[in-house]
């Protein structure tokens, strides 16, 4: 064997075993998950969702392990905005560069709730230069309708991803789902007669597709046209009387005219239709407390809490409503209890 030869070979070799040394040290050692945790995923879960003591802390814990599997993040995601502290953003946060498109997107979903939306655009701005097309139009929603002078430096790129969700959709088989996306899109850019006719795609598809006729109804009231809205909104009323979903509209449409006290009517009606819907239950708290009733806003929340343990938005309005009240040892019920969930939630850190 000639010495070049050799050489050539011995060279190999050690450019071989230097690759493998790198290989070997670069490996990512498992993290050692304690057993506790490993085995506590699903009644970590459950805690969370019904707003036991203790809930917050296991929901860090599952949502800080390396070993879940996508579809498991984004169900602990999908509770964590009902537990909000740093340490909670700081998850959701991290979730963001997942390599799994389904977390990213679940991630963003859990800013949009933990975060007031004009405070979304630093964390989520960049999120619109994702390599995976759903996740960076689940971003573009999540940004929807905030001003030109909020966006920042992320003004621009908000709407290539737009103008790309709008090629996409046209692109695809026509959908009512589809067509009401679409109008959205054309709301934010102020494309209102596009938005419209979008609408009546989506309707034409789907004639009795309340999304898109309750979105047709605010569109209208948008545009000054109040008239063929009331008209629009009262035909369907007429034709689907027991819908929770209409008989809210007609509350929400009442109240963005002024009519606070005729607005109950229909929000009851909607409580009344579909009791364990918590934003139903919540505009009709809300409603009845800006009409000075005090009491019967209390008890919509309390039932809220009764139902649904996790809610804290309810449970921080109600607080500040029998603060209002003087009712101070109810108070301390409910922020002993607030505290049991998650001693880190803002509200207590801010002496509520």
């Amino acid at each position: 064997m000639s010495k070049s030869r050799r050489y050539s070979i011995i060279g190999l070799c050690a450019l071989l075993l230097i690759v493998l040394i790198t290989w070997y040290f670069s490996r990512s050692t498992p993290v050692a998950v304690p057993p506790a945790i490993a085995h506590g995923y699903a009644k970590a879960l459950k805690q969370a969702h019904n707003g036991e003591p203790g809930a917050a802390r296991v929901l860090y814990q599952q949502l800080g392990r390396p070993d879940l599997t996508p579809e498991r993040r984004a169900a602990l995601h999908a509770e964590l905005p009902n537990y909000p502290s740093p340490q909670a953003l700081k998850l959701a946060d991290k979730d963001l560069s997942s390599d799994s498109p389904l977390v990213r997107e679940a991630a963003i979903h859990s800013i949009v709730g933990l975060v007031p939306t004009g405070q979304r655009t630093l964390l989520l701005g960049p999120v619109l230069d994702d390599p995976e097309q759903e996740v960076r139009f689940a971003a573009a929603n999540a940004l929807l309708g905030l001003s030109p002078d909020t966006l920042g430096l992320y003004f621009g790129p908000l709407q290539q991803v737009l103008d790309e969700f709008m090629k996409t959709l046209k692109a695809q088989p026509e959908t009512a789902e589809s067509w009401i996306q679409l109008a959205r899109l054309y709301i934010h850019s102020a494309l209102l007669p596009d938005a419209q006719n979008a609408l009546e795609q989506a309707m034409r598809l789907q004639p009795d597709n309340l999304q898109a006729v309750v979105a047709q109804i605010e569109l209208l009231d948008k545009q000054g046209k109040t008239d063929e809205s009331r008209q629009l909104l009262a035909r369907q009323l007429a034709a689907h009387p027991e819908s929770a979903y209409l008989q809210h509209a007609l509350g929400l449409w009442l109240l963005h005219h002024g009519e606070r006290t005729y607005a109950l009517l229909g929000l009851s009606k909607a409580v009344e239709l579909e009791p364990d819907n918590q934003d139903y239950r919540y505009d009709l708290a809300t409603t009845l407390h800006a009409q000075q009733e005090l009491e019967a806003a209390q008890r919509q929340l309390e039932e809220i809490i009764q139902r649904h343990p996790a809610n804290r938005k309810a449970r921080v309005l109600l607080v500040n409503y029998w603060k209002e009240s003087g009712q101070l040892q109810n108070v301390q019920v409910l922020l002993a209890q607030l505290e049991q969930q998650n001693p880190d939630d803002p509200a207590l850190q801010q002496g509520l």
